[in-house]
């Protein structure tokens, strides 16, 4: 609206000359838009005054008509000069009204136009105002935006130290434990663990048992946010024969997705540690969890036999019981851990068991 349809628009309001409907709007308005609230504000402390000002005129002109009758009355009585000055208002009184009509108007006119100036300005120094903090909001975003992008580029992996080794791990407790193979982490000074999204974490090694080649880490990192349920289960029991099994892991630096059966229930020269499974497994997957088609761990991949293609061992499940036995006997806190017993993935879609799951599983670094 121009400003001088609000200002009409402001003064209807206050002397009531609008419909309901026209009221309703305009008020809605006043609440949306703090400019029109407070021209309304000033709008009626002006007429207020105005109001103060023609009771003062009112009072004024009281006191003469009493004055006057006092004076016809005879109770009082005034010097010569005061009378003649009476004389005077008396002739002269139209006129005298006439001319503080037009005083009245007149400096009603030069108010009003004042105080337009006065809003006008007011509005061009708060529209000033409006986009000056918008700069220094946008700068100080910036700001923050260049600061947040550098320490993300920066990383939290040690400066100018190769990787010694890598592979995978996955969540066993949403509160930030996960197992790995022990040769990925072993003789590690520091473990980097990285999720699907490329966010980085530090985990320290919280047990390492070399027989069952299992190592069990902790993410020690004020970024990472503990996970509620974990979507999957682990097993205590193997695989069928031939039953369909599916693995995820990092062989490179996104999360890749394989699938097979179960081989055999032994693993190399008859192990009762590990079990042979059918699915393609480079380096980058050792540590990786193998799935049933329930979305329930059977294994963990930590070998792969170079003499023959797609020859693949796991560890079997039930070892991650063994080792958190073994750690519990000598850590109190690991007493904490709870094991994810029962799967929320059953009956699901193989893309969307894998949505449920690749948050669980990382990418393991070792420093």
């Amino acid at each position: 609206m121009e400003e001088i349809q609000v200002l009409e628009a402001v003064e209807k309001y206050i002397r009531g000359e609008m419909t309901q409907e026209e009221k309703a709007f305009f008020e809605e308005l006043r609440k949306t838009n703090p400019e029109v609230d407070q021209l309304v504000v000033e709008q009626t402390m002006f007429y207020n005054q105005l109001g103060n000002f023609s009771d003062w005129k009112n009072y004024k002109s009281a006191l003469h008509d009493v004055h006057n009758h006092l004076l016809e009355n005879g109770e009082i009585k005034v010097e010569a000069p005061k009378a003649v000055v009476r004389e005077l208002w008396k002739k002269y009184k139209r006129v005298m009204a006439v001319a503080a009509t037009i005083a009245g108007v007149t400096t009603f006119l030069i108010a009003s136009s004042v105080s337009i100036y006065t809003r006008k300005k007011n509005l061009e120094e708060i529209q000033q105002l409006r986009r000056d903090f918008s700069r220094e909001v946008t700068s100080k975003t910036n700001d923050v935006r260049k600061e947040v992008d550098a320490k993300i580029k920066e990383g939290k992996a040690p400066k100018n130290i190769p990787v010694r080794s890598g592979g995978t791990g996955f969540l066993i407790d949403g509160k930030g434990y996960l197992v790995t193979n022990a040769h990925v982490v072993k003789n590690a000074n520091s473990v980097i663990i990285v999720n699907n999204k490329g966010q980085e974490f530090r985990a320290s090694i919280v047990h390492i048992n070399a027989e069952s080649d299992l190592a069990i880490l902790k993410i020690k990192d004020e970024d990472y946010k503990p996970f509620g349920p974990l979507p999957y289960a682990i097993r205590k029991t193997g695989a069928e024969l031939g039953e369909e099994l599916f693995t995820l892991g990092y062989p490179r630096n996104e999360i890749v997705y394989s699938e097979g059966y179960m081989s055999a229930k032994t693993g190399y020269k008859n192990d009762s540690i590990t079990c042979q499974i059918g699915v393609p497994a480079n380096p980058g997957n050792s540590g990786g969890p193998v799935f049933n088609k329930n979305g329930e761990v059977i294994g963990i991949i930590n070998t792969r036999q170079t003499e023959a293609e797609g020859v693949v061992f796991a560890v079997t499940s039930k070892n991650i019981f063994r080792v958190l036995d073994e750690i519990k006997k000598d850590d109190s806190s690991a007493k904490n851990i709870r094991l994810p017993l029962t799967s929320s993935l059953k009956n699901l879609e193989r893309t969307q068991q894998i949505k449920k799951i690749e948050d669980c599983v990382f990418m393991v670094k070792s420093y």
